[in-house]
This record gives C-alpha cells, structure tokens and sequence, in this order.
C-alpha cells in the first residue's frame, strides 16, 4: 500500500493517482483568469480551501462573490467555502486560483457557507526545534454555527530546521477521551517552492517510510504514526484534514517519544 504521491499542479482538476484511504478524498482545482468549473458533490461535503487567489462560488443556487484574496498560502489566513453533499456547484476563477478540495462521505442536509479569515483561529503547538504555527478552519472548536458530518480541516506552518507533529502521534482506536479514530492527510506546500521537507510514517503493519515532502505532495494516512520536519532555509506548509464517524479529535503519542511534549512547558517558560 502506497502513503505518499505527488499531485499534478496543472490547470483543472488534479486527482491523487492512488488513495489508501476508505473516506478522505482530495482534488486540486486550478483555474486560469476566467476559468469555470462546474461539479457535483455526489455523497461527500466538500470544504474548498482557497490556497491563493480568488473565485466566485455558486452552490445549490447561493452564490459567494470574489472568495479568497491571499496570494498564497504563506502570506496570510485562508477563505474557505463548505459545500454540502447532493450539491451542484459553480467555481468562476476571478484571475488565477488554486483551490484544495477535501472531502468525506456525509448525508448532512445543510446550507452552504463560507468561512472567512476571521473565523480562523490562530496559534503555536510545541516549542523550540518542534514550534509550528497553525490554522484551525473548520473544527468543532468554537465553530458550532459552521455544521460538517465529518471533516475537520487546518493548517500547519513549520519553520526552517524545526519538526512538526512531534511527538509523532496516531488517532486509529476510538478510545476516547485517550484516542479518536480518524485518517488524516496533509497536502504539502514549500517556501521557497524548489526546497524540502522529510515525512516520517510509520504503522503497526511494519510499515516505516521517509518520505521526501515537496512542493504539491500528499501524505495520506488511514491509521500509523506521523511526523514531519523541514530543511534548513525553507518552512513547510501542510493543509491538514480528517475524517473519522465523529468529529472529536485525541491523538495518541507514540509512547517511546511521548516525554518530549511534557518539556512544551519548561521550554515556553525559557523563551523558547
């Protein structure tokens, strides 16, 4: 079973050529100045995260005017457009847009919407050689009026030199409150683009593999460990998204690493 892939970066729509996933879909939409698309959801919600650019969106006759507007997803927080299942809809590229779209089964019957920058939280997980800033675009935390069956959706930023989910965790047992059962994946971005990234993965089938992150490449994980660090010189971005039968998230550190998050404290406390 594959993990990782490279996406295709060509204007239309690029699939993933594989997917080891049973309920996380991925597609990237390009679309020149003027470009149309038209799609349906079929029996998935779609959340349409705007990576740079704009578009206007027309979904089940709603129409979202000129969404987006960061040039990239380096330069500031993303709009997003959530469209539910059974959904025709309509992207009109306003100049040149890159749009990811994740997507998971659901048979929630509700409007759709658009989350705006400001709906955005913002902050730091871990600290020194392992600080990341992140996104949290649609999660169950303090968004009750933004309804998804089972997508939750962010954005990672790791700077030069430093690890990013470490400790590496999993969420493959719903244990809760201890562990949540989701799959995740993380579709990776690189400033500047010609740089890198390594992904580590690793499963309790014997899986182990390090993957070279690139501009436009996937990690794609039904369950196992995962952690990512960034080269010297370049940040790595990864939109992140799950999917599981809730959306309550826990993870689970791999237990010979897990002492490393109970230093988060002490190092914040150093400045670090």
């Amino acid at each position: 079973m594959k993990y990782f892939a490279s996406v295709e970066n060509s204007i239309g729509l690029n699939r993933v050529p594989y997917n080891p996933c049973e309920l996380l879909g991925f597609e990237l939409l390009n679309l020149a100045a003027g470009g149309v698309f038209d799609g349906e959801t079929g029996d998935r919600e779609v959340l349409a995260v705007i990576l740079g650019g704009k578009a206007t969106f027309e979904v089940n006759g709603a129409r979202f005017e000129k969404v987006g507007g960061r040039p990239n997803v380096f330069n500031g927080k993303p709009h997003s457009v959530y469209m539910p299942c059974r959904a025709h809809y309509t992207i009109a590229a306003e100049g040149a847009v890159s749009i990811a779209l994740t997507s998971a089964p659901s048979d929630l019957n509700v409007a759709p919407y658009v989350i705006g920058p400001e709906r955005v939280t913002n902050g730091v997980w871990g600290a020194a050689n392992f600080k990341r800033y992140f996104h949290q675009i649609l999660t169950l935390a303090g968004q009750p009026d933004l309804p998804a069956q089972r997508l939750i959706v962010g954005e990672t930023f790791t700077p030069s030199g430093n690890w990013s989910t470490f400790p590496p965790h999993k969420h493959e047992v719903d244990d809760l409150p201890r562990e949540a059962d989701h799959e995740e994946d993380y579709f990776f971005k690189v400033n500047p683009p010609d740089g890198f990234g390594i992904c580590r993965y690793y499963n309790a089938d014997g899986v182990e593999e390090n993957f070279t992150v690139r501009d436009n490449t996937i990690l794609m994980a039904p369950h196992g460990y995962h952690t990512v660090v960034s080269a010297p010189g370049y940040m790595t971005y990864y939109l992140w998204f799950l999917a599981g039968e809730h959306r309550i998230q826990a993870t689970a550190d791999d237990p010979t690493l897990a002492w490393v998050s109970r230093t988060v404290a002490m190092l914040k406390e150093l400045g670090a």
